[in-house]
């Protein structure tokens, strides 16, 4: 397998941000050999003639992979098993990959040799919104400023380099979580659990483009409420679990709630101009209290298909 290079792109039903991630996974300026790898996991595989058309265009190897069981986990999974790379890259649909993003994950790796390098994450809003334009700006985006180099947490799946021998299994990403995200969050806390390394490339940039339908308060708030869950439901589905934990992260988000409910409600109130913060706190607070996996939101695979098209796929 040698050094080869992997990108993997996984995408459900965004052909144009697929293959704008794909262009600008093709426009790298890498020293180092590597490849494509664009998984279509809409079971119709509506995008499949756009990212074949891709393929047929580059000038470097490109595999398309139709992985029709809806799911993040799914999808990724799906990627690793075609990809034949010793290091592999992950790019999410929605992500523009700057010319040296490549490049720097693979210097950041080869200087601190750790198992799995992460870069900063910057909005590009498709259109100017009237409101909570700092807010949407602030939310999709990710930039902690941690000076390059080893760090001790782990971020998203989306703008990362991973050592491939480091994964705990040819398919790390844990199928539970095809609906509700969070697939990265299990992987890379198993890997730190097994004593797997971090790094930051701080010059490994790319732009995450939200679709419209994202650039909502209504969907980052849902969001903000599954991530305030996170930490319960953890401690619930750990083995053994930890009840300590749970009833710990349900007295914070108790404390928090009635702390920050007022504030957020004042916030609308008065109008303020930067009342949708006040809200994310908030919804994060009731997260934590109601962590319940009844009321957990489903973002992803067959929750995002119609009724009708929800039909178990054979595996």
């Amino acid at each position: 397998m040698g050094t080869r290079i992997s990108i993997v792109i996984p995408t459900f039903r965004r052909p144009d941000g697929a293959v704008d991630a794909a262009r600008s996974a093709l426009a790298q300026e890498c020293d180092a050999a590597f490849e494509i790898v664009l998984v279509d996991n809409d079971p119709a595989g509506a995008a499949l003639p756009n990212l074949h058309a891709v393929a047929d265009r580059a000038r470097r190897h490109v595999t398309v992979v139709h992985e029709p069981r809806a799911g993040v986990a799914n999808a990724r999974n799906a990627g690793l098993r075609a990809a034949r790379g010793a290091f592999i890259a992950f790019l999410d649909d929605d992500e523009i990959a700057s010319q040296r993003w490549l490049a720097e994950l693979l210097r950041v790796q080869s200087e601190t040799k750790a198992d799995v390098v992460f870069g900063p994450v910057s909005t590009r809003l498709a259109a100017v919104q009237h409101r909570h334009v700092d807010f949407f700006h602030d939310f999709f985006a990710r930039d902690p400023h941690h000076p390059e180099g080893r760090i001790q947490q782990f971020y998203g799946c989306g703008s990362s380099l991973v050592r491939r021998a480091a994964l705990p299994s040819p398919e790390p990403f844990h199928v539970g979580r095809n609906e509700t995200g969070g697939e990265d969050d299990h992987l890379f806390r198993t890997m730190q659990a097994r004593g797997a390394s971090f790094a930051w490339a701080p010059s490994a940039y790319v732009w995450e483009t939200p679709e419209a339908s994202r650039v909502t308060l209504r969907y980052t708030l849902k969001r903000a409420f599954a991530c305030g869950q996170g930490p319960a439901a953890r401690a619930w589905a750990g083995k053994p679990r930890k009840l300590g934990w749970v009833v710990c992260s349900m007295a914070v988000g108790l404390g928090q709630a009635l702390v920050l409910g007022p504030v957020a409600l004042a916030c609308f109130l008065v109008r303020a101009e930067r009342r949708a913060f006040a809200y994310r706190r908030f919804a994060e607070a009731l997260g934590r209290l109601l962590w319940f996996p009844m009321i957990r939101p489903r973002f992803h695979g067959a929750a995002r298909l119609p009724k009708a098209e929800r039909i178990a796929v054979p595996a």
